[in-house]
């Protein structure tokens, strides 16, 4: 017998396996070619775990000061509020001014928020007006750093890879959405709600550091142009834009819908499963699971064709998946529902942010998306704000149903009538 023949058969045939599996991994993370784009990346990341951190323990000692979810409603609302009113002129400072100076006040001014509310828990004088009104001014900084990062990531990588940079953008995200409350759990129940502040003080030094490697290779223009007619140019390109109003709209109302499924996990956990901050932090963690799945899927996708459609289809089922999260009574069931949402909510946003990132140049780039970022982001606090309302005067599990329900028929709406968006 001749071994040393059929090792070599063996061999031939395990390398088109070995290097199929390279071709799809090249293939899904290609933007990390980008030396820029991983420093970024992994800066992000860091501090992004750091946030999740906080906002689960924040989300929770809201709740347990207050006992409310009108309360942890108007927590969510007062932190997205300034994103919604002050994204606009963001926008037109990330057009005029350096992208990375924007940022790195940004992450400043987090960074003192977050060690500012340790010290307040740590000295037990904290009260639920301190976290909304620590939560604003965190809004403000993120409604000027938003529309610079959206503007500064697509400069980083050619535009053959933008939409995949978005993907994998979103992945470090939901990672983030993983460890950072499983992390957060832990630091919650062993330490205390302290840490969990304090340690989201020191992850901002990461994407500081980043931000400080980096060389953006945009650097935005001189202009006498005033601010309102600036921010005017933004709003009239994406008018004039085929398809853009209604997918404008679209990002609106997905948010508005669905954000309330990840600010009010708290009830759900304690109200309906007699849970703790365990239970949350498995939602949570499922939720991130599900959105970094969905973002995989994304960034594995060459497809440029028929991404609104896709987009659409897609909201479906998430309607689906949110109401059936509203129905169950099996924790086991609402896990894999929360983990499903989580997965189509990602692919949702990430089609939909690709889309606009595709039909927008360098110049405009900070105006434009700081117009969607308004629709984006803006949905997110009335969202939470309207049902922390309603759950006042019904139930979480029925707004929930209720949410579901309307993300469906707005998706239905979309496949029938929005005959422009379709086309993108």
């Amino acid at each position: 017998m001749d071994t040393e023949n059929e090792a070599g058969s063996a061999l031939s045939a395990a390398a088109p396996a070995k290097n199929g599996r390279t071709g799809v991994l090249n293939r899904v993370f290609r933007a990390f070619r980008y030396t820029d784009f991983r420093l970024m990346w992994l800066g992000a990341c860091t501090s992004s775990i750091g946030t999740w951190m906080q906002i689960l323990a924040q989300s929770w000692l809201v709740y347990q000061l207050s006992n409310s979810s009108l309360y942890l409603g108007l927590d969510a609302f007062f932190g997205q509020i300034p994103i919604f009113l002050l994204s606009l002129f963001g926008g037109v400072f990330a057009d005029r001014k350096s992208r990375r100076s924007l940022l790195l006040a940004s992450q400043f001014i987090q960074l003192a928020c977050a060690f500012i509310l340790s010290a307040l828990v740590w000295t037990h004088v904290v009260r639920v007006w301190h976290i909304w009104c620590l939560s604003f001014t965190v809004g403000v900084a993120q409604s000027f750093g938003g529309p610079a990062y959206s503007a500064l990531i697509p400069t980083l990588v050619e535009k053959e890879d933008l939409q995949n940079a978005i993907a994998l953008n979103s992945i470090q995200f939901n990672l983030a959405r993983v460890v950072g409350p499983a992390l957060g759990g832990m630091a919650l129940v062993k330490l205390g709600a302290k840490w969990c502040f304090l340690l989201n003080g020191f992850s901002f030094l990461a994407v500081i550091a980043s931000l400080l490697a980096i060389r953006p290779r945009f650097v935005p223009g001189k202009t006498q142009e005033s601010v309102i007619a600036s921010m005017r140019q933004g709003i009239q390109f994406l008018l004039r834009r085929e398809g853009m109003t209604s997918l404008v709209a679209l990002a609106f109302f997905t948010t508005l819908l669905s954000y309330p499924l990840i600010t009010f996990l708290p009830v759900m956990a304690r109200d309906v499963f007699h849970g703790g901050p365990n239970t949350f932090t498995l939602f949570l963690c499922l939720s991130g699971a599900g959105s970094i799945t969905g973002a995989l899927l994304v960034a594995a996708s060459s497809k440029q064709a028929g991404l609104a459609r896709r987009s659409i289809f897609v909201m479906l089922l998430l309607g689906l998946f949110i109401a059936g999260f509203g129905l169950s009574k099996s924790l086991s069931i609402s896990s894999v529902l929360v983990f499903t949402a989580g997965a189509a909510l990602m692919v949702v946003f990430a089609l939909n942010s690709s889309l606009v990132q595709m039909y927008v140049t360098d110049e405009m780039r900070g105006r434009v998306m700081s117009v969607y970022n308004v629709a984006f982001r803006g949905g997110m606090p009335l969202g939470s704000l309207f049902s922390g309302l309603l759950i006042k005067q019904a139930s979480a599990p029925a707004i929930m149903t209720g949410n579901g329900i309307l993300v469906f028929l707005l998706a239905i709406y979309f496949l029938i009538a929005g005959r422009k968006v379709l086309k993108l």
